[in-house]
């Protein structure tokens, strides 16, 4: 996926950085073998002269100059790796040295990004995502079934017949990415799965170099506070919330834990309402039902999250409370 200009330019820059240590790394080699071996900075001197030498010939019509150069150069060359290994260095010591030999840290093989751009890419989108620690224990690879009991809950499945369902609903979101935006809110109490669920489309949004920005809806509404009110405000900050609004996937958790006002539900409308417009889907965890919803946020914001969203309900066991139970027995 493409990045914007700043991300473009926090890679590139790395980039540039690793080319000036490898060339500092490489000089610093250079000093040591020539303080080592004179007669290694003898030769090299002597090439450099003689280089020079078969261009005026090569220049003034001898074209025998530049095979002659050629294997004088062939023969230094041999004689500097001998004085290197008799001296205890490797042959190629003095060589560049690169953290990635495909592309020479430059990014590119020919015009195409190499694949540790590629890793770059995904290393960035986790650090900006602020989820970079927790997704290493919960993604899809760590998800189990087993705290969700099998039996039907009156007219409704089992819990674990549903949460199977709602994986298939996160599966299908992530992999009809390119082709549908599709925008998810997941309802339920506490306990019962939602962030784990949020952290998985996280990952695999991530590992697929979609950008990803995970806020509490507390600290969502922080950063739009500062927007609007100009206090403590900086060009990071307004980049912060730019992102939000541009980002691949946003990701708000709890919400309705945040001190809830006029402020926050029309800051909650016009986020919703910008993304849809530049058709940037929204996953929204909340431990509100739809009802409550309506009252909190008016029936204008829950109206846009019915037609909009794809509505899942989570229910089930606390898993937090099971986890702890288990742990005492």
């Amino acid at each position: 996926m493409p990045l914007s200009n700043a991300q473009y330019q926090v890679i590139m820059r790395e980039y540039n950085r690793k080319q000036l240590r490898n060339r500092r790394e490489q000089q610093e080699r250079v000093r040591e073998v020539y303080e080592k071996i004179p007669q290694y900075q003898a030769l090299e001197e002597e090439t450099a002269s003689m280089a020079v030498e078969q261009a005026r010939k090569l220049l003034s019509g001898d074209r025998e100059a530049l095979d002659i150069l050629r294997r004088k150069i062939g023969d230094r060359k041999e004689q500097k790796e001998i004085l290197l290994l008799s001296h205890g260095f490797p042959a190629d010591y003095l060589e560049m040295r690169y953290s990635c030999s495909d592309c020479r840290d430059t990014g590119y093989i020919g015009s195409e990004k190499c694949h540790c751009f590629r890793q770059a890419m995904i290393d960035l989108l986790y650090m900006q995502s602020n989820l970079q620690e927790i997704l290493k224990t919960e993604n899809f690879d760590t998800f189990s079934y087993e705290w969700y009991s099998r039996r039907p809950e009156g007219d409704r499945p089992s819990p674990y017949d549903n949460m199977r369902r709602a994986v298939e609903i996160c599966w299908e979101l992530i992999g009809q990415f390119d082709t549908q935006k599709t925008s998810l809110l997941l309802t339920g109490p506490a306990g019962v799965g939602k962030t784990f669920l949020t952290h998985c489309i996280a990952r695999e949004l991530l590992n697929r170099c979609y950008s990803v920005i995970y806020l509490s809806a507390i600290d969502l509404f922080d950063i739009f506070s500062k927007e609007k009110f100009d206090y403590g405000q900086d060009g990071e900050q307004e980049d912060m919330y730019q992102y939000i609004l541009d980002c691949d996937m946003l990701i708000i958790d709890d919400l309705g834990t945040e001190l809830n006002n006029t402020f926050t539900t029309s800051q909650l409308f016009y986020c919703m309402n910008e993304r849809e417009k530049r058709k940037k889907p929204m996953v929204i965890s909340t431990n509100l039902s739809l009802a409550t919803m309506r009252d909190c946020y008016t029936e204008r914001v829950t109206s846009r999250i019915i037609s909009s969203f794809r509505v899942v309900e989570l229910y089930g066991a606390d898993i937090r409370v099971q986890k702890k139970l288990r742990q005492r027995t």
